[in-house]
């Protein structure tokens, strides 16, 4: 029998948002030795993925010594200042605001029993299920000038256009506010996972020094939990240098938006994969300031006695202000945007529904799909590799393959249109030489572009849930397999993946959702006249007409509800202080 290999602490799946580290407890029991040929096949196999992988984003960073001309100094003089300054105050103000809802919700759920504190604690989740442009629609609609909201202002204080001052939803404060409502999630899941991990002998030590509950909390429950706060933090602020239909439509010039406009309104190919590396500096730096948050200091529990947190019961107006503080959140950031797309949809909607729509839903059923059942195959190929011989090289290939997420879809895009557009090109020559014909632009002009690129981006979705379900499977099972003459291709495919086959169902269902709500590289990459549900919305919302809008969104936040239905129901088995 095999050793004990890892303890995965995760809510029945894995996802680079939903999961917290695999701490390794043993050394793992090798399966039988594998031959010259099955050993080196796998690792270049997994170098080969990994290659893929990366090739987008060494292209990009390659560009930055490609002499770009005036045009750095034309931007520099109009427009980059904008770009800078609005991505680092888009960065700090969600990442305030994403901390601040995120901890105090986890802190809540987690420490006190109060009304409706066992719906919040899944509630609290689907604010994930509406993209940031979504909910950037929505709003707009309610509290513009001609929205519902100034309308009966005006209509029951009789006020005019000047009378009356009202906050400025299309702003870089309205971007931070929204943003922060949809991107908290992240900082709240790591933070109860946190939280429910800490042992009741850290907080009793607290209170013999006289604190009270907030500096215990701020003392004693956040530093312990600080690493996976700042994982947390780390992601939503990922999210937010992706995001390019928000900012665009709120009229916020960012680097991603920037990119957009460089590529497509200049033509200018270098600089749009210039500025692509600069905003890829800012996510190295997000990432190195997350791993040093966790380096800088350890906390770890000196008793080996360990007690369930307790839970504190609120009553009177205490038990009224958590309620409010946990309802909040799912009330602006869910329950109001959907509630307004499904009244704009009923009162106008799409008017192509029923028509052109069905087109754009199989476009992105069929983008979607595809992409999910590329990457989840990709994934099992590199953890299996992985798994048959763990050395730098194939954990390398692993880590650089999941780089890809995060990576915003818009310098994957610039990393993805460039080498296919040189392979576009010179097929094209070869065969106008050799034969005389010009096949198109085979791999530009059709879903190839895209689906790379999403691959790309998402494989890391896929790789962290196989890879966590893959560990679970005892190496007894590879040996005895070798022993009796089955190959490695043949064990995964007799034994590992029967096993597996929960895993990877939801692993394609994280990949496909993500897919439907991706916007930054479907705007780039597709191909002319090929729209998807999330190019139709943000089309139709940037030519001002937000309810015919309302129908691709909200199909957009119906299919995003799954993954969240997925987590709520992992989360309803988990147990404060169960190990």
């Amino acid at each position: 029998m095999g050793r004990p290999v890892a303890a995965t602490v995760s809510y029945g799946f894995s996802h680079p948002l939903m999961t917290m580290e695999t701490a390794i407890l043993a050394e793992p029991e090798r399966p039988a030795a594998l031959g010259w040929r099955g050993r080196h096949g796998w690792t270049l196999l997994t170098v080969a993925i990994a290659a893929l992988i990366a090739l987008p984003i060494v292209v990009v960073l390659l560009h930055v010594f490609v002499p770009a001309g005036e045009v750095w100094a034309h931007l520099w003089n109009t427009v980059l200042p904008r770009y800078l300054t609005n991505t680092l105050g888009l960065v700090l103000g969600v990442g305030i605001g994403v901390t601040l809802i995120g901890v105090g919700t986890a802190w809540l759920v987690v420490m006190f029993r109060f009304p409706g504190r066992g719906l919040f604690q899944w509630a609290l989740l689907l604010p994930l299920a509406v993209p940031t442009y979504v909910i950037a629609y929505a709003y707009t609609d309610l509290l513009q000038f001609a929205g519902p909201v100034q309308t009966s202002l005006r209509e029951w204080f009789e006020w005019g256009r000047n009378d009356y001052w009202f906050p400025q939803i299309r702003s870089l404060g309205g971007a931070i506010a929204l943003m922060s409502l949809v991107l908290y999630p992240y900082v709240y899941l790591l933070s109860r996972a946190a939280f429910i991990e800490q042992s009741v002998c850290a907080l009793e030590v607290g209170r013999t020094l006289g604190r009270g509950p907030v500096r215990l909390f701020l003392g004693v429950a956040v530093p312990l939990a600080r690493p996976a706060i700042a994982a947390g933090v780390a992601l939503a602020l990922m999210e937010t240098l992706n995001d390019f239909g928000a900012v665009q439509f709120f009229g916020v010039d960012t680097f991603t938006t920037g990119i957009y406009r460089t590529w497509f309104g200049l033509g200018e190919q270098a600089v749009a994969a210039q500025l692509a590396a600069c905003l890829l500096i800012f996510v190295f730096i997000l990432l190195a300031l997350e791993r040093a948050s966790r380096r800088q200091a350890q906390y770890f529990h000196t008793s080996s006695r360990y007690r369930e947190l307790p839970q504190y019961v609120l009553v009177g107006w205490r038990a009224a202000l958590a309620f409010a503080a946990c309802a909040l959140p799912v009330l602006l950031g869910f329950l109001v945007p959907a509630g307004l797309l499904f009244l704009m949809h009923l009162r106008e909607g799409d008017p192509l529904f029923g028509t052109r729509f069905l087109t754009y839903a199989g476009n992105s059923l069929t983008l979607a799909t595809v992409a999910a059942a590329l990457a989840v195959a990709l994934a099992v190929l590199l953890s299996y590799g992985v798994r048959l011989k763990r050395n730098a090289v194939t954990s390398s290939a692993a880590r650089i393959a999941s780089v890809g997420y995060a990576i915003p879809g818009s310098v994957i895009a610039v990393g993805v249109l460039i080498p296919l557009g040189w392979l576009d090109s010179r097929l094209n020559l070869f065969m106008n030489e050799r034969f005389g014909i010009l096949p198109g632009l085979i791999f530009t002009g059709t879903m190839v572009a895209l689906v790379y690129a999403y691959v790309v981006r998402f494989l890391a979705v896929s790789f962290n849930t196989v890879e966590a379900s893959l560990g679970k499977i005892t190496p007894s099972m590879d040996a005895v397999s070798r022993t009796l003459g089955v190959s490695a291709g043949a064990t995964l495919r007799r034994v590992h993946l029967p096993i597996m086959r929960g895993s990877l169902l939801a692993a394609g269902i994280l990949v496909f959702v993500d897919v439907m709500k991706e916007l930054p590289a479907t705007i780039i990459l597709r191909p002319f006249d090929f729209d998807t549900l999330a190019v139709r919305a943000h089309e139709l919302a940037s030519d001002e007409r937000l309810a015919q809008a309302s129908t691709s969104a909200l199909t957009i936040v119906a299919v995003g509800i799954i993954p969240v239905i997925l987590l709520s129901l992992a989360m309803s088995r988990s147990r404060p202080g169960s190990h």
